[in-house]
């Protein structure tokens, strides 16, 4: 499985529908193309969601051994997909990660209880994502609190390195770390490292069953 994958894909379609059509290249030409500047804009947006996923995944080889790490999963009856999934090798959990590439020039910080990233509010997208692990959880038929989301932030740094952002509606705290603290973090969580125990096996046996290749569920 490909980290990035089905964001390159998107990032490409994007750039493909921006370009179609001789009236549309005409209009880009002199520059009064709005959609195709939309268009364009968005492409560019997955491009960047890509690169960072591809980056989250080569530190997520740095991981101790026992580590299940899975990429770009789709969830079945819902329309979007997680990035990465990982069981560690305790079984005690699942960590549902995110990857975001935000501006290296602005600082991610919590402002008011909402995650800025400088002065741009991204705190929609934490909810979101809250909601994505919810329906993980249902789909995958264990509680909710076996689901650890945590989002990781690739370009921008983050505020003392980590946020704990509650996220009431979706009754979850939704974790944001700096990219340079990731395995530290997950490698020292309970359970992060030492022999491989048979909850682990079962639990990712049940995740492959689930969460299929994103682009190749029914």
């Amino acid at each position: 499985m490909t980290a990035g994958g089905s964001t390159s894909r998107e990032a490409a379609r994007l750039h493909a529908a921006a370009r179609r059509g001789w009236w549309r290249r005409i209009l880009r030409w002199i520059g009064i193309n709005t959609t195709n500047r939309r268009l364009e804009a968005a492409a560019v947006r997955q491009e960047q969601g890509s690169i960072g996923e591809q980056q989250t995944a080569l530190l997520l080889s740095r991981l101790p051994a026992g580590w299940t790490v899975l990429h770009d999963l789709a969830v079945p009856g819902r329309r979007f997909n997680l990035d990465h999934v990982l069981i560690p090798p305790s079984g005690l959990g699942v960590v549902v990660l995110d990857s975001k590439k935000w501006r290296r020039t602005w600082t991610t910080t919590l402002v008011g209880g909402r995650v800025h990233c400088g002065e741009q509010d991204r705190h929609e997208q934490i909810v979101r994502f809250a909601g994505y692990v919810s329906g993980t959880a249902a789909a995958l038929g264990v509680p909710a609190g076996m689901l650890m989301p945590v989002i990781v932030v690739h370009g921008s740094p983050v505020a003392g390195g980590r946020l704990d952002v509650p996220v009431p509606a979706w009754e979850r705290t939704v974790h944001v770390l700096a990219a340079d603290v990731l395995v530290a973090t997950l490698a020292g969580m309970p359970g992060g490292r030492g022999p491989v125990q048979p909850a682990a096996v079962d639990l990712a046996a049940r995740v492959r069953r689930t969460l299929l290749q994103y682009g190749s569920a029914a």
